[in-house]
């Protein structure tokens, strides 16, 4: 992931608020502290007795101490604008992610209600399958809001197995390919790992399945991805690989923060929560992988996870080693 792109903020009445208040607290203790302050030296320098000194030190700290409170309310409101500003783009990108879904799910729905295909068993089929495509996408947007939910709260429940990965990995591009229509996509899928990997089996294909999900929004109407999974020096080496947009470096380390979406000139129309990547790394933390980014602007982005193998000893190993 090579750079970070700010997403446009939707201001509410309730961040423009926030925003006045941090301006007030700042000027309404600023102002009397300088004030104070200067009347604590005045006090110090010309004082000619022991009382006049102590009395201008005690208001230089009772100064001090009301300035250092000050910072600490406005660091808190702007902590609090900040979040607040955070929750309305999500609510207002998920909108959008579930409205598209649900659009077609109901136009599809009520053709078939109204029986306007019935003549038309071919038509039927498309009109269901583009229905069950549409839930998964569905599906496919809701888990995640879930997953980064439990995540956040360190309530995710890990189950780990001692095994190839091939199954979780082939299990998120099956589930894939039920999101896509016929040929949307030319999906090339490499698994030849036979190296037992200590892995969550659902945070793996969680994993797979987000990677995925993020290539394909980010390429255009010829999309090619590639899915390959092969052993290497000391583990696996997992890697999505794409044909999209690709990234300016300074973007890269951005890609995996919570909310976080690439700029919208680069992303265009590509919607988002700007959760899928920051679930991946909690997944690659989870497992105590490592995640690396290669992307050349317009041409294509790779994403690649060394998983750690497991020897025969029941230790992890290093991947590298």
């Amino acid at each position: 992931m090579d750079q970070r792109a700010r997403v446009p903020v939707h201001k509410s009445r309730r961040s423009f608020s926030l925003t006045g208040a941090i301006v007030a607290t700042a000027v309404g203790v600023l102002v009397p502290v300088l004030l104070s302050t200067s009347v604590g030296i005045v006090a110090i320098a010309l004082g000619r007795s022991s009382e006049s000194t102590l009395f201008g030190v005690l208001i230089i700290c009772f100064t001090a101490a009301a300035l250092g409170g000050a910072t600490v309310v406005t660091v808190l409101l702007g902590r609090r604008n900040r979040l607040a500003r955070q929750q309305a783009d999500l609510l207002s990108n998920m909108t959008h992610e579930l409205r598209t879904p649900l659009t077609a799910i109901r136009m599809y729905a009520q053709t078939l209600q109204m029986g306007r295909l019935d003549t038309s068993p071919d038509l039927i089929r498309q009109s269901a399958e583009t229905i069950v495509r549409e839930t998964e996408w569905l599906e496919s947007s809701i888990d995640r809001v879930l997953t980064w939910r439990a995540a956040s709260r360190d309530r995710e429940v890990a189950v780990t197995v001692v095994e190839p990965m091939s199954n979780a990995v082939l299990g998120a591009v099956e589930r894939f390919g039920r999101m896509l229509a016929p040929d949307e996509v030319t999906l090339t899928v490499d698994v030849q790992s036979d190296t037992p990997v200590q892995h969550d089996v659902e945070g793996v294909l969680s994993l797979v399945l987000n990677l995925l999900v993020n290539a394909y929004k980010y390429t255009g109407n010829d999309k090619r991805i590639r899915v390959a999974l092969a052993d290497v020096d000391g583990g696996v080496e997992l890697r999505v690989s794409d044909n999209g947009i690709g990234m300016p470096r300074n973007e890269v380390g951005k890609i995996f923060d919570p909310f976080y979406r690439i700029d919208s000139r680069l992303r265009g129309k590509a919607a988002g929560a700007g959760l899928g990547l920051a679930i991946v790394r909690h997944h690659v933390l989870q497992h105590r992988a490592q995640i690396f980014v290669e992307s050349t602007l317009g041409r294509g982005t790779d994403f690649m996870v060394h998983f750690p193998g497991y020897n025969l000893g029941g230790e992890r190993q290093r991947a590298g080693e």
